[in-house]
């Protein structure tokens, strides 16, 4: 799995200074600049601490099968911006270099919000994962097209969202974690509108989606 973080903290200075302090007990193999320099923390092939409590289909130790690359962006909580262009080139072009040597599939290019949904929102809805996927890293369907029936109840929601990856019962009621799964789901596919609402266009996308894998 690749998992894509923004960093949340005022300044690249001060993330490198938390993903490389051991008391900390977080980290991640990359860290990319907002000019585009890249650093590597952690081997790839050596566990980091970015994941934290999350799930994907049948995964719960997301730590020890995901590569983790943060994005300097002070986030929703500093100040959260757009990522320059020179700063998404080289995510792409490392990402690009991840996926092929470690043959990740499409649908396991996530973002922390995908895999954590009840307590993460980064990368966020500004995170350009269209411009990704036509670099060949991530799933992005055709969004003009529409899908031939989309979900209708809220079973029917859960069970396509599930199908894809997120870590979500069945409950037959758009309960807190539906809509929290709604909002990362948005923030990924659907940024425009994150308000975790199964509306049309949601319900489409989320069956575009599901059909895709």
């Amino acid at each position: 799995m690749l998992i894509l973080h923004y960093t949340g903290m005022p300044s690249a200075a001060a993330a490198l200074d938390r993903l490389c302090d051991p008391a900390a007990r977080v980290s991640a193999h990359y860290v990319v600049e907002e000019d585009g320099k890249i650093w590597q923390l952690v081997p790839e092939e050596r566990r980091a601490w970015h994941a934290g409590e999350s799930g994907w289909l049948d995964r719960r130790d997301i730590n020890a099968h995901s590569i983790g690359v943060e994005i300097v962006n002070p986030g929703h909580e500093f100040g959260y911006r757009a990522f320059p262009a020179e700063q998404i080139r080289a995510v792409a072009e490392l990402c690009r270099d991840i996926v092929t040597r470690w043959r990740v599939p499409p649908r396991f290019v996530l973002g922390h919000a995908d895999v954590a949904p009840h307590r993460k929102q980064d990368p966020g809805e500004h995170f350009p994962w269209e411009r990704l996927a036509r670099a060949g890293v991530g799933l992005w369907p055709d969004f003009s097209m529409l899908p031939q029936t989309a979900p209708e109840s809220a079973a029917a929601i859960q069970v396509a969202l599930a199908a894809f990856g997120y870590d979500l019962a069945v409950t037959g009621t758009l309960d807190q974690r539906t809509v929290q799964v709604l909002i990362a789901f948005q923030r990924h596919f659907r940024p425009q509108n994150c308000d975790g609402v199964a509306d049309e266009e949601t319900r489409q996308r989320i069956a575009l989606v599901a059909a895709a894998v």
